[in-house]
């Protein structure tokens, strides 16, 4: 046992150990699915190495990793700038006294009788049914991050989600259409929302304001997205600034429940 006289535990190290695991945590939240992951691991591979070859006293390996660590430390904030922007907005904006934002927090703690108030099932209907004439639609589902920046830009709301009032909202010659629906818990909390442009330049040319808008909504906060297009009625759901895969409208509804917890 003499190898691991070095490590000496005590309460303190414990709660450090769990706060850089809840780091941890989030930062792979915010980089999962995108390019960065792979950098991501790369980079907490090579920080543990570098803390195993300091504890075993493996002074060439852990000056080398040391320096590559220090010196990239500046690199990163260049590699990493999206994300680090969403990181602290999500930190400043995020309501960790909520019960409902206490269990997001701990959403890989969380038991399988925890579900979501929104009502995802009226929302699909009302989208999918505007899809069929070519309606364009816009909703935004606040999850942690705050969305107060973006609900005073348009008409405050405060009416309980379902299928008709939906698709008032969106109707084509409604005063209402315009701008985005904002959706908080399971009410409609503002329409008319003006959402942050995306300025991605990867973004296909078919996709108009509607889509960037969302990418842009979805950048910067941890909200997701549903848009239908007015050219072809095609339905998309955005998450983290990307596009989300889904096969069809059920596929699309467990990924939004999983979400939504």
């Amino acid at each position: 046992m003499e190898l691991f006289d070095f490590v000496e535990f005590k309460i303190a190290d414990i709660i450090d150990i769990i706060l850089v695991a809840f780091l941890f945590y989030y930062l792979y939240k915010l980089v999962k699915g995108t390019v960065a992951i792979n950098i991501f691991i790369g980079i907490v591979v090579i920080y543990f190495i570098y803390l195993l070859t300091e504890a075993m006293n493996m002074q060439i390996l852990s000056n080398i990793f040391g320096k590559f660590i220090g010196v990239g430390f500046f690199a990163l904030i260049v590699v990493f700038q999206q994300e680090i922007r969403k990181f602290l907005l999500m930190v400043g904006s995020t309501n960790f006294a909520s019960k409902k934002g206490l269990m997001r927090h701990l959403k890989f703690l969380k038991q399988d009788s925890v579900t979501t108030e929104t009502d995802v099932d009226a929302i699909l209907s009302a989208c999918e049914k505007m899809s069929l004439s070519y309606t364009g639609v816009l909703i935004v589902i606040e999850r942690n991050n705050s969305l107060d920046f973006v609900k005073h830009t348009g008409d405050s709301m405060n009416i309980e989600v379902n299928q008709p009032i939906l698709e008032s909202i969106f109707y084509k010659n409604s005063t209402l259409h315009d701008g985005a629906a904002i959706i908080e818990g399971n009410r409609i909390v503002a329409t008319r929302a003006i959402l942050p442009v995306s300025n991605e330049r990867n973004i296909p040319l078919r996709f108009g304001l509607r889509h960037r808008a969302a990418v842009g909504i979805t950048e910067r906060t941890d909200a997701v997205a549903l848009v239908v297009s007015e050219e072809n009625g095609q339905l998309s759901y955005l998450k983290n600034g990307e596009f989300v895969l889904f096969k069809d409208k059920e596929d699309l509804k467990n990924t939004m429940l999983k979400d939504l917890i």
